[in-house]
């Protein structure tokens, strides 16, 4: 029961041969035994889960996830519900509204299980930075889910929930579904709100979907996009019906294939697999050529400008004087710095309250746009940004999709990489240029490793062309079956 997809129990629900309270009961169960050793939930919504998924079965007028169990990342704001983007300085903060894809998703009857396990402010790529400690990957509790939306991820894969959102800044949705063998969708820049989403980088963050597989994402998706007064960046455009994009065949679908992509750091295992998943999109009846992005080398510098100067500015507003966390000052601190008493709160709380990666990327951050230093590394990184977005724009006037590997690695180790940032950041570099272009991406399980660990595809589209990597995404996915593996957790 809980390794269904959401389509899968709307089905069971219908027939009624599977009731709501009967999936949440057994998922809550579920989480109880395993959540202790994986870590992907920091809050669990018992009451509220039990009473929604209730409601469901109660309401005759049902919302088309009606009774679909779904956890939220700890960045989404869900009113009263306690929402700390996995730091410290937010400790017990409740915020006082939902955000606009919890109203959807409220809309639609889905029954919120809890928010998920994250990096610090989104600030990572293995779900290592949380002050409530890492998640595991459920495939081998020694490495990371991949971040920052580990927690979700790990949920899915797990079956801990049926569906999940999270948000993806720099990979952070395609990611983790690569390292756990899921499907995660990154839309387009403004397809889905922002409104309710705690910022890291306002012109790069997106929500979006995780889930078992292609026709989940694309229910899911059907719910949350769409226009939203609320967020200036969204932009209002018909949003479709996604799971009328859901075909298996390829045929007149044209797609690039980046040199730029399989050069060295890519691992040779997960090489030889995306490269046998091209092939097998090309017997589906595309037709696949190589090609190139020239500025894709920049994209990693330019990302650790731009990224860094918006959490920087984001993140200002974290001070300790209406609400979150407050560094208590001792008796002896207030007495020698009575003349700048609220400056020294600012400092303790801040020093206090954020852990070393986001400290790390507000100074990052802070010096980039400092005077003197602003033309020199903001304002180029914007230009190049501009540079790999038309690389992009032209690319698409030849192909439908391009097609790449999601992660140039497996899931690696916990605490493999947590002493070299560096090493870290490169765990992006495939994904990185879809944010600074503001296009939508999809990661597919594709296969698995000698050691069993899962492997993602990722399809990229022009902007506002999600329809194309469901149509791709599904194709692919109905002529394998590694969306149906899942790992026994021990």
């Amino acid at each position: 029961m809980t390794f269904n997809t959401a389509h899968e129990l709307l089905e069971q629900y219908h027939a009624g041969s599977l009731k709501p309270t009967q999936v949440a009961d057994s998922l809550l169960k579920r989480i109880e035994q395993l959540n202790p050793k994986i870590h992907a939930y920091v809050y669990v919504a018992k009451e509220r889960a039990l009473a929604e998924a209730k409601k469901g079965e109660q309401t005759e007028k049902k919302g088309p996830l009606a009774g679909v169990p779904i956890v939220i990342k700890d960045n989404i704001c869900v009113q009263g519900e306690t929402t700390t983007c996995a730091s410290k300085i937010l400790e017990r903060f409740q915020p006082p509204y939902n955000a606009t894809v919890i109203e959807k998703l409220k809309t639609a009857g889905a029954v919120l299980m809890g928010k998920s396990n994250m990096d610090e402010f989104a600030f990572g790529s293995s779900c290592e930075t949380s002050v409530y400690g890492p998640t595991r990957n459920p495939w081998d509790l020694e490495r990371v889910p991949g971040g920052s939306s580990g927690g979700s991820a790990a949920a899915v894969v797990a079956g801990l929930t049926v569906m999940a959102l999270g948000s993806d800044t720099g990979g952070s949705i395609r990611q983790p579904a690569a390292l756990c063998g899921i499907v995660g969708m990154k839309p387009t820049y403004g397809r889905v709100s922002r409104y309710g989403l705690i910022a890291f980088a306002s012109s790069l963050d997106q929500i979006g979907p995780l889930t078992r597989d292609v026709t989940d994402s694309a229910l899911l998706m059907n719910v949350i996009a769409g226009h939203d007064p609320m967020d200036s960046t969204s932009v209002d455009t018909p949003v479709p019906d996604y799971t009328k994009a859901l075909s298996i065949s390829l045929k007149g679908i044209k797609i690039g294939i980046p040199k730029e992509y399989f050069v060295g750091g890519i691992d040779p295992e997960v090489e030889k697999i995306v490269q046998e998943a091209i092939r097998c999109l090309e017997k589906l009846g595309a037709t696949v050529e190589k090609m190139s992005l020239p500025n894709t080398e920049h994209a990693i510098s330019v990302y650790y400008i731009v990224a860094p100067s918006e959490a920087s500015s984001n993140l200002a507003r974290f001070d300790g004087v209406q609400y979150g966390y407050r560094k208590q000052l001792s008796v002896v601190s207030r007495q020698s710095l009575v003349e700048e008493p609220l400056k020294q709160m600012y400092f303790a709380t801040r020093g206090d309250g954020f852990g070393k990666e986001a400290k790390r990327r507000i100074i990052l951050g802070t010096y980039a746009l400092s005077s003197g230093y602003y033309d020199a590394y903001y304002l180029k990184a914007q230009k190049v940004r501009t540079l790999i977005k038309n690389d992009f724009d032209r690319a698409f006037e030849n192909y439908d999709c391009i097609v790449t590997p999601t992660s140039p690695t497996p899931a690696f180790k916990l605490g493999e990489k947590t002493s070299n940032p560096l090493q870290m950041y490169l765990s992006d570099i495939y994904t990185i240029s879809v944010n600074l272009a503001g296009i939508p991406a999809m990661s597919v399980p594709c296969g698995f490793t000698k050691q069993g660990l899962p492997v993602g595809l990722q399809l990229l589209a022009k902007p506002f062309a999600e329809e194309t990597l469901f149509h791709v995404g599904y194709a692919y996915e109905q002529a394998n079956e590694w969306h149906k593996r899942h790992p026994e957790v021990k």
